[in-house]
């Protein structure tokens, strides 16, 4: 059975770039299961499996379709309960929904002013006019003015991984001695910005950097199979 992960890229398909779809594959990486990557950009997400989502990523599973990063980990680790745990228990679910709703407020908000004009840059022209067009609307101003308030983002960044950083002086991951689900929503984060932007975040010495390295170097270097911006 052939697996396949929607998954959304800018005019190289070669570069998934989608944090969420990172989450989504380093989840089936986990789990032992191979699959196939189908790249999409933003116009053509509603084409795949009949319009069946319009959000990546999607995955489809033989005859099954799940979307949104986290409930394919929840179906992963439901269907495959044989294979290493995503959440090592309910309290891993609930662990990983904290560091989910805090990965997308404190660092995707960040991330995605100070990464807005590379992103663009990024895309197909089609998918650039969908880009400026939809972003403007949603930040009410253009993308070149929210890019400006990105530079400030990017000198503060590394306070809001503070919380992170604490706890990786005592484990080397979130999930403990082993990546968990958790582990991996913080590094789509930061696999976002690593792959579409050159600007850099992480500062050599520190330990979220060491875990950064350690999660690109998990299931066969996955993680670094896409070059750094």
């Amino acid at each position: 059975m052939t697996r396949k992960l929607y998954a959304l890229c800018g005019t190289d398909k070669s570069r998934p770039f989608s944090p969420h779809v990172w989450k989504a594959k380093l989840s089936l990486a986990h789990k032992g299961l191979t699959f196939d990557v189908a790249p999409v950009g933003f116009t053509a997400i509603p084409s795949p499996e009949e319009g069946a989502t319009k959000i990546v990523p999607l995955l489809r599973d033989g005859e099954k379709l799940v979307n949104d990063s986290f409930d394919i980990a929840l179906y992963l680790e439901e269907t495959y309960p044989d294979r290493p745990s995503l959440f090592a228990g309910e309290g891993g679910k609930a662990m990983a929904r904290f560091v989910e709703s805090w990965s997308q407020t404190a660092l995707h908000t960040a991330i995605g002013r100070i990464a807005i004009m590379d992103i663009h840059d990024s895309l197909d022209p089609v998918d650039q006019a969908y880009f400026r067009a939809s972003r403007e609307q949603r930040f009410g101003k253009s993308l070149e003015t929210v890019a400006g308030a990105g530079r400030e983002d990017l000198e503060i960044f590394s306070a809001k991984l503070e919380p992170l950083r604490h706890m990786l002086k005592s484990q080397p991951f979130l999930g403990g001695n082993s990546p968990l689900f958790a582990d991996y929503i913080v590094f789509g984060a930061l696999q976002w910005a690593r792959i579409v932007s050159p600007q850099r975040l992480l500062s050599e010495g520190d330990v979220v950097t060491d875990w950064f390295e350690r999660c690109l170097e998990l299931h066969g270097g996955l993680g670094r199979s896409v070059t750094a911006a």
